[in-house]
Parts: structure tokens; sequence; C-alpha cells
């Protein structure tokens, strides 16, 4: 059995299958930052601004998300479009499950954050304990594919929580969270590439304070100066950062440069060349 922290997986179900989710690259970070930076203001926008409520964008975002994601297990290979629509709606959806803890249940954001945190530890020890890595190299069969999912949905809702309370609750401010988090991101990249920390281990631990920190850019752009923030706006905010992501996916989905399958290619043949140099 491999290490839960491998970044290979030797236990491929079936050869041949296609890479349900993308190569880790600049563009997944980017993507990945903007959409979490949407989901905090988006949940605002439909909540607030257009008065939605709540619950009912609760159950409209929820609503959306069951759909997608019946789309994203039903194709055999990674859709960019498909793809990245599903991480938006789980950011929004993540931030609606802390909302409605917060604000409807009276839930402590500190209890909220541990008990996530309790959560995502139970959801990475099933996967590992059932597939033997935590790979998102191996994600090419639906069960790994939930696993994969589910953890995304706990890491934004926990991401949402905790970033909440290190702003608000520890009276940090938007852009000291954003600093904050900023500098848990670098660390780890510095620990990957020069400390030879765990690929799999830095993959999952910058993607769970990306949650957070896109939050805090999103506070801070958004929220009134007397509160800390730039008074953007959300709506011009989100209409900003889709058209950004909008444009990267199509993107991605013209040059396929995140295709795991095709970067493996690519490596195979750089790796030829060196051999026979």
């Amino acid at each position: 059995m491999n290490s839960p922290l491998t970044d290979s997986d030797s236990t491929s179900p079936r050869i041949g299958a296609l890479s349900k989710v993308p190569e880790v690259t600049v563009y997944f970070w980017i993507i990945k930052i903007f959409a979490t930076t949407v989901g905090e203001t988006a949940a605002d926008y439909l909540n607030m601004t257009l008065g939605f409520g709540l619950q009912s964008t609760t159950v409209i975002t929820v609503a959306l998300l069951v759909i997608t994601l019946a789309a994203q297990f039903a194709v055999n290979r990674y859709i960019p479009a498909l793809y990245w629509w599903a991480v938006l709606l789980i950011s929004v959806t993540g931030t609606l499950i802390t909302d409605n803890l917060t604000d409807v249940y009276g839930i402590p954001l500190i209890a909220s954050t541990a008990a996530f945190s309790v959560a995502l530890i139970v959801v990475f020890t099933a996967w590992y304990l059932t597939e033997g890595t935590l790979s998102i190299h191996s994600i090419r069969t639906r069960r790994r594919e939930a696993f994969y999912w589910l953890a995304i949905l706990v890491t934004f809702a926990l991401g949402t929580a905790a970033g909440d309370l290190i702003a608000e609750k520890f009276a940090l401010g938007y852009g000291l969270s954003l600093l904050l988090f900023a500098g848990v991101i670098a660390a780890v990249t510095v620990g990957h590439y020069l400390l030879r920390l765990n690929a799999v281990f830095a993959f999952w631990a910058a993607y769970i304070v990306t949650r957070p920190l896109g939050a805090s850019l999103g506070d801070l752009l958004t929220q009134p100066a007397d509160a800390g923030g730039f008074a953007f706006g959300s709506t011009a905010v989100n209409v900003v950062f889709l058209v950004v992501m909008v444009t990267l996916v199509v993107y991605l989905s013209i040059s396929n440069v995140d295709r795991i399958e095709q970067v493996e290619q690519l490596k195979q043949r750089r790796d030829l060349v060196e051999d026979h140099t």
C-alpha cells in the first residue's frame, strides 16, 4: 500500500482511464483563488444584494451543485468548463454552509472551525483507508472522485469558518488576514520546492488555505471602508473575477495544458530526449 502522501498511484484501477481533475499548474491556483473569492462575494450578492435571503440562496445553490456534480460524474474525462463550474458552486455552497451555521443556528465560528477540521480528517482517513492514496493524480474512478469532491466541499466550509474566525472574531482585519494566509501558502511552497515537503501534503495544505485567502480578498475588496474594506461592491468584483476565470478556462479548454495525460506524455518525451543526449 502506498503512503497516503505519495504523489503516484501504482494501484490505478483501470489502465487507460482518464483523469477527472486538472494538473496542478499556475492556472489551477489562479482560478482556484478567484473561485474562492467569487464564492464569498457571490453568496453575499445573492443573499443580500438581490434579496434572495440565506435559505433561498442555499436551496438554489445546492440544487445547481447537485445537477452539476451529476454531470461531472457522468463524463469520463476532465472538462475544464464543467470542472471549474463545479468548484465555483462548491465554493458558494461551502460559504453558505458556514453562514447558515453561524447566522441561523448560532453556532460559534470556533466550534464550526473545529468541527470542519475533524470532518476533513475523517474524510481523508476514509479516503486513504479505502483507496490507499490521496493523490489527485489517482482520480480516475467514481469512488475516488466522490472522496475528492467531498474533501473539497469540507475544505471550503472549513476555510470560510477559519477565515471569518481570524478576520472578524480575532479582529485581525481583512488585509492582515490576507497577508497571513498568503504567507502560509508561500511557506508551504518553499517547503515543497526547497525542503522536499511531500507533494500531496503540500497540495492539500495550500488548497485548504486558499479558501480563507480568497474569502479575505473578497471581503477586503467589497466590504465598506469603515469595516476595513475597499468598498468596490460585490457586483463589480464578481464580474471582473468571473471574466478572468472564464478567459482562463477557455484557454485551458483549447490548449489542454492542464490535462494530466498530456502533461505526462510531455514528461515522458522529455525524459526520452534527455536519455539520448
